[in-house]
């Protein structure tokens, strides 16, 4: 019986689809379906009869001639569309999959090797310059890259807390074995108090905060495109394993195994027809299509502008320019910390006699050194390409190659999931050159039924099956690009922003208040200031309530509050900001390297 709207064939076409049912004598058979059952893997061979049968409890394939097919069979059947549209979705993601999977491996790769770079290129000059913490300070470097590793990958943590928690790591170093070489009691109640009080007189002015900055500014574009391609292997893995609805499953049987129950093996579905079937089935799934080209332009924009930029090779490699400035500006206002130190963590033992020649360097060695430090960092600024460039089989360097090649790609991809349907339609699966096909009822010569467009709601007039609604599991994914597509839309006018306008008016001498508000945000990676505790309120506490602690307790001297507090803020104000007659921290350090200069020439 011909479907309405279709053209079905005259009676001797089929008579000779029949005969490819027949058997020796012209006797029904249901022969080439049993070979079709077994040579797709569909069930077992018994399911399927012999001749054809007058099966009346079918509940998809409902014909009124004789049938090859049992009710068995259709269930057979759809378990086997389920498992071949997997497989035909999985088919046409695979090189998407592959493309953003190796996109992941090589992004890692690339970050780990300049992260690697900076870290050996950090701890090598901290041993040339600073030669008496060169050796302790390595472990605080150490969790400071691996903090920023761990930020890149998504991890709950921040850039602002992975730098102060390296400098209150520093701080004890600098003091002890830079600002006072003699001290002898750096034991662990004492190393914690100079923690804390780092974090209230602020030994390294303006630096520790300039270092947060400029890490921020760079590392969420990084941050943000690793949780990019993840979300993108999310939707991917969702699409290829989202459940078919029962009426998808069985216009699908309709569409690909009822012929087989007359004996058409070989006959194929009308273009048109599959358009429907599949149009309907991935309704959810072709919902994603606007989200989908949003991600990538945004994918777009985090790989060319941000990720991929050379800005964040100097950021990484810059850090120690960052450190060595934070640690000249402790050195040069060591007097004033040494004294607030005092005050809030007592005065610690002193060596007598000779120092040790492995923890002392002499003092025209260190001016030397850190003179020759600044004037490399400072050609290393000027440079046009960073180390990195120096070897071409360097991972770091191809990362700008790799996502150039990346983006292009996934460029090609933003209509993927508007044209999905077309693209399980192609090729084998329907009739295109025949005169002939399948349209869910009859072999006829064209499908003149409507054809239907892509999208939730157009199918409320497919023709071949009802769609109920949005897939949750896809409704989920929509909701999670929604959430990323805005936060980066967002976060970037907000960089963009905030960048031109300190572009605009930056300037010097800016003191650590300023420099701490707005900057940078939560999601670059910065805490807020409220995070901040003071030291004398922590050993206050740590006083009262000695089960705080583990097993040792603080040796800080009992000191009043109140004039701390103050003795602390006004060392920490002339230290950092340079108000009154103090010169600035940069006028300090021009004069420190002018005065080493002219001391070298009168030797």
């Amino acid at each position: 019986m011909a479907a309405q709207g279709s053209s079905a064939l005259p009676p001797l076409l089929w008579l000779l689809a029949a005969a490819l049912c027949g058997a020796a004598g012209g006797a029904p058979s249901c022969h080439e379906v049993r070979t079709a059952f077994q040579l797709r893997q569909i069930g077992p061979l018994k399911l399927v009869p012999d001749v054809p049968t007058a099966e009346s409890d079918l509940q998809i394939c409902q014909h009124r001639a004789p049938t090859c097919c049992t009710k068995k069979m259709e269930e057979s059947y759809q378990a086997a569309v389920r498992r071949e549209r997997t497989q035909s979705i999985q088919a046409l993601n695979f090189e998407l999959k592959y493309m953003i999977v190796g996109h992941i491996t090589a992004f890692q790769e690339a970050f780990e090797s300049l992260l690697r770079s900076g870290e050996n290129h950090t701890s090598s000059l901290l041993k040339t310059a600073y030669r008496p913490m060169a050796k302790e300070a390595a472990a605080p470097v150490k969790e400071l890259f691996t903090d920023i590793s761990l930020y890149i990958l998504g991890a709950e943590t921040t850039v602002e807390s992975a730098v102060l928690r390296f400098f209150d790591s520093l701080f004890p170093l600098v003091y002890s074995r830079l600002i006072n070489p003699g001290i002898t009691d750096l034991s662990e109640d004492y190393t914690e108090c100079l923690r804390l009080t780092r974090q209230d007189v602020n030994p390294f002015g303006r630096y520790s905060k300039n270092m947060v900055t400029e890490l921020s500014k760079y590392l969420w574009a990084s941050r943000m495109l690793s949780q990019a391609l993840s979300l993108g292997i999310e939707v991917i893995n969702t699409t290829e394993h989202a459940a078919l609805t029962k009426e998808c499953s069985k216009a699908l049987v309709k569409m690909q195994y009822c012929p087989h129950c007359q004996g058409l093996t070989l006959i194929r579905p009308c273009v048109g027809y599959c358009l429907n079937v599949m149009r309907g089935c991935l309704a959810s799934v072709s919902e994603l299509d606007a989200h989908w080209r949003e991600y990538i332009s945004t994918l777009e924009y985090l790989t060319n502008e941000k990720a991929a930029s050379h800005d964040l090779e100097i950021a990484v490699m810059g850090i120690w320019n960052s450190i060595n400035e934070a640690i000249l500006h402790a050195q040069l206002n060591g007097p004033q910390l040494s004294a607030t130190v005092d005050k809030v963590c007592g005065q610690p033992r002193q060596q007598e006699g000779d120092l040790s020649s492995d923890n002392i360097v002499p003092v025209k060695e260190v001016t030397e050194a850190q003179t020759f430090m600044m004037a490399h960092t400072s050609l290393n600024n000027k440079r046009s390409s960073l180390p990195l460039k120096a070897s071409k089989n360097d991972k770091s360097r191809s990362l700008k190659k790799i996502s150039r090649e990346f983006i292009n790609y996934m460029k090609r991809s933003r209509t993927f999931y508007a044209s999905i349907a077309e693209r399980l339609c192609d090729g084998d699966l329907v009739m295109r050159d025949s005169s002939t096909c399948w349209n869910g009822e009859d072999v006829v010569e064209s499908y003149t039924s409507r054809v239907v467009s892509n999208g939730l709601k157009a199918q409320i007039n497919n023709p071949e099956l009802k769609v109920r609604g949005l897939d949750p599991l896809i409704s989920n994914l929509i909701d999670k690009l929604q959430h990323f597509n805005q936060l980066d839309a967002e976060k970037a006018k907000s960089k963009l922003g905030r960048w031109a306008s300190q572009d605009l008016g930056s300037g010097g001498g800016r003191s650590e208040d300023v420099e701490s508000s707005g900057d940078c945000d939560d999601e670059d990676g910065c805490q807020g200031s409220g995070d901040r505790i003071h030291t004398a309120d922590i050993l206050k506490d740590k006083k009262t309530h000695p089960e705080n602690r583990n097993e040792l307790k603080p040796t800080a001297k009992k000191i009043d509050t109140t004039t701390t507090t103050s003795t602390v803020k006004s060392s920490s104000k002339h230290s950092v900001t340079g108000n009154g007659n103090s010169p600035s921290p940069s006028d300090s350090l021009l004069i420190l390297t002018a005065l080493t200069v002219l001391w070298h020439s009168s030797l």
